[in-house]
């Protein structure tokens, strides 16, 4: 993983946890509107990748579980995992591209709805994302992938000698690949293939714009009969939709090249989703800045919230980061992952940090887009996260009208029971999250996600939670 090349250890904020009768008066649980419906509070769980679903995206146990340990600790909000509306294999992560998906889902929202009491609103995240390989060895690319052309024999033939092929002198000389080979073939050799969004010759990626919003439908209309209470469109990071928005896209088909055009189809998704299925709550997760060159900047996100929110978006759910444009090279026999660079560490900061520290280090921009909204009339309520573990710093971003929602993932992964203990005035039994990205470290290698501290708790003495009587194993 990425780190800043300052590498100062910064802190845990706080803490200044609340007693119970200022949890009771408190902003952070204040019921507030959302779509049609309302939600007890502002806390949110947002989407995390577990890796325990089967290869073919089916519901486990394992899953259930999962969903189950977060319901109890009763979150307003919780969005499960990003889960694939089309058919592009994604290994042990949700999928509902199809009708056979729903009785699974179904258990999902069965057992959070009972886990909860009912107070957990539940949504499921909804992602298309593009094939991508694993780098395969140069000799290997460049024997069995590349292909070869006349412009490349034009630029190696000055460097051909008598009775040498052009692979074998390139597999000599490898620094003349620099020379023979394209830009996006080198990326494919030193990366690994990844196919992008401006593919435009190949007619999968030329008719994304044809065929997502359906496909986003369909899932919305699934996720609703499996008994969520909203789906949220994924439009952030570093996979399809996103990939449409992104400053990078120079389509010139009308799907890129400038603001309209990269709009036009996560926005025609949005407004498919929405028709779909007109009283379930939808949300829309979206970057305030992309952290990579040429990427889009704040003005573009206030610039497409804006339209989002005209849409019909029940919420707008705010993040940063995490593209593969400046991924870390991944080592042979590996996929690149996009919170390897410098904007997927904007988007999952740890402790070791720059001078700005990682705590809330986005949460500038996160106000400025929801402050456009309001400007313009728009009441939709946004969602901030990053690097929120504290109830002060919560509180205030709430109060101040910086966000209606606040997020946090890593700290309720280290205790999933800490919004209820907050509650209750128990914040000093809180597990707080270190915030070293161990949890990071495993969704990179696509091991199952977990924390070091449930990792940590010895097999002979199981301690037990103050708050519920429960003991403590794994989420």
């Amino acid at each position: 993983m990425y780190r800043p090349p300052q590498r100062i250890r910064h802190n845990l904020p706080g803490p200044t946890w609340p007693t119970k009768s200022q949890a009771e008066v408190s902003t952070l649980f204040s019921p507030i509107k959302l779509g049609k419906t309302s939600a007890s509070g502002r806390s949110w769980v947002p989407a995390m990748v577990p890796w325990r679903a089967t290869a073919s995206g089916e519901v486990t146990q394992d899953v259930l579980d999962w969903y189950q340990r977060f319901a109890k600790g009763k979150p307003a909000v919780m969005v499960v995992e990003a889960t694939g509306v089309g058919d592009i294999p994604s290994g042990p992560l949700l999928r509902i591209n199809r009708d056979e998906c729903i009785e699974g889902l179904s258990q999902i929202a069965s057992v959070v709805r009972e886990a909860s009491g009912g107070e957990t609103k539940l949504l499921i995240q909804l992602i298309d994302f593009l094939p991508i390989k694993r780098r395969v060895t140069a000799e290997k690319f460049l024997t069995r992938y590349l292909k070869w052309t006349h412009s490349h024999q034009q630029r190696i033939e000055p460097y051909l000698v008598s009775g040498e092929t052009a692979k074998e002198l390139l597999l000599r000389m490898p620094e003349l690949c620099d020379v023979v080979l394209t830009k996006r073939e080198l990326e494919d050799m030193r990366y690994g293939y990844r196919q992008r969004v401006t593919d435009v010759d190949d007619s999968y990626v030329r008719e994304l714009p044809v065929r997502l919003p359906e496909l986003f439908a369909q899932a919305a209309k699934r996720a609703v009969a499996a008994g969520f209470d909203g789906v949220e469109v994924h439009a952030a990071h570093a996979y399809t939709l996103a990939s449409f928005l992104s400053g990078e896209n120079s389509r010139t088909d009308g799907y890129g090249s400038h603001r309209n055009g990269r709009l036009k189809l996560p926005l025609a998704v949005l407004e498919a989703v929405r028709k779909a299925c007109d009283k379930a709550i939808v949300g829309i997760r979206m970057l305030a800045e992309e952290k990579i060159r040429n990427g889009i900047a704040l003005d573009d996100a206030k610039f497409y919230a804006e339209h989002f929110a005209k849409a019909g978006a029940d919420y707008i759910s705010l993040s940063t980061g995490g593209k593969f444009e400046d991924a870390k090279q991944p080592k042979v026999g590996r996929a690149a992952y996009p919170y390897t660079g410098p904007s997927g560490y904007e988007c999952m900061p740890s402790v070791f940090s720059d001078e700005k520290g990682p705590f809330g280090r986005n949460l500038v921009a996160m106000a400025e887009i929801r402050k456009h909204l309001r400007a313009r009339g728009l009441s939709i309520p946004t969602v901030a996260s990053g690097g929120l573990c504290d109830f002060q710093q919560m509180e205030q971003l709430l109060t101040a009208g910086h966000a209606d929602f606040v997020a946090s993932a890593r700290q309720t992964l280290a205790d999933p029971d800490w919004f209820q203990k907050m509650k209750r005035g128990l914040g000093d039994t809180i597990r707080r999250c270190d915030f070293t990205n161990y949890c990071e470290a495993l969704d990179q290698k696509h091991e199952k996600v977990t924390c070091k501290k449930w990792d940590r708790l010895a097999d002979s003495v199981v301690p037990v939670d103050k708050l519920t009587g429960r003991k403590l194993t794994a989420p």
